[in-house]
């Protein structure tokens, strides 16, 4: 008897529940449509292709598909891990990341701070302007760039033959890829990174100005103490997401600039992953390198929700 009224009761709650959505999507259905492609767009681009996970516990072969190929289960995991490039590529991974994390996020930053200091409209419209510009230039254009730049005839050692230095093709040096990388990915994203925490320092409430100023603060203090912490909750979640992706360095780029003569400080997991994929056709192997560099970055974005829930109660979710 008692089993019958938890029935009933549950299925009250169903049809209870399915009656709130159909009059809220009665009096909403408008905002369902607009949403539609969005969702569409996900279910299509990051759903379903979440079937092909499938290929990293497999020796996946084209003309049998997923699945005909013969499962394997993680031998193509043990062979990564206990690959002579495993360290390699996990450590040049991380570095890049890390140095690009320590110089390329709060450059942004700093510079919505600068640009905010500039009175001048004019000039903080041209400024904008100009470090707009490099985001919008394709990626093989940049990296033409940055070639030419750096060749022994290029303009950078052209200055550096100027004040007594030796011309040498950069690219061509280990040792100098991260710091061209990190470089030039400051350049080309610091304006357009910057417009979010423009917009957040907008927001500002100008009486707390006002009041710091009547207390004797200046520029320096009220960015200090009031510009700054008015941008932590941004700031936050924007390392969290950062985080998210920290081991997706992005591999057009590095690509597009590096050469096995450098391998040894410029192959990441991306770039690895599609040497082995789409060069060697070896899929199954660069699935599950691929599928390994995701479940760390889950990891990371869980773990970096999780201290800054903890420690300053902002976060995603």
């Amino acid at each position: 008897m008692q089993y019958e009224v938890q029935l009933e009761r549950a299925a009250v709650k169903r049809s209870g529940l399915l009656n709130k959505i159909t009059k809220d999507y009665k009096k909403n259905y408008r905002l369902y449509l607009l949403v539609l492609p969005v969702i569409l767009f996900y279910l299509i681009f990051s759903y379903i292709p979440m079937y092909g996970v499938l290929m990293a516990f497999q020796n996946y072969s084209p003309g049998k598909g997923i699945l005909g190929s013969k499962w394997i289960g993680l031998d193509n995991f043990q062979m990564f891990f206990q690959s002579a490039y495993f360290g390699r590529v996990l450590w040049n991974t991380l570095k890049i990341s890390f140095y690009s994390l320590l110089f390329d996020f709060p450059a942004p930053i700093i510079f919505a701070l600068l640009l905010n200091e500039l009175k001048w409209l004019k000039g903080k419209n041209i400024v904008q302007t100009i470090t707009y510009m490099p985001h919008f230039i394709s990626i093989v254009v940049v990296c033409g760039m940055i070639k030419s730049f750096t060749m022994d005839t290029g303009v950078i050692n052209y200055i550096v033959s100027f004040f007594g230095g030796t011309p040498a093709t950069m690219l061509s040096d280990p040792s100098l890829f991260v710091p061209i990388y990190v470089i030039s990915d400051i350049w080309q994203n610091v304006g357009w990174s910057s417009i979010i925490f423009i917009a957040a320092i907008s927001t500002i409430d100008p009486s707390f100005y006002e009041a710091s100023e009547m207390d004797g603060a200046n520029r320096f203090h009220q960015i200090i103490h009031i510009t700054i912490p008015s941008l932590i909750p941004t700031i936050v979640i924007l390392l969290i997401l950062r985080l998210g992706s920290m081991l997706n360095v992005g591999f057009e780029k590095i690509i597009l600039l590096y050469n096995p003569g450098i391998y040894s400080t410029s192959d990441v997991i991306s770039t690895f992953v599609f040497r082995r994929g789409l060069v060697e056709l070896n899929w199954g192997f660069s699935a599950a390198v691929g599928l390994f560099n995701s479940v760390i970055n889950f990891i990371l974005v869980v773990g970096a929700n999780y201290i800054s829930r903890k420690t300053n109660e902002n976060s995603l979710w």
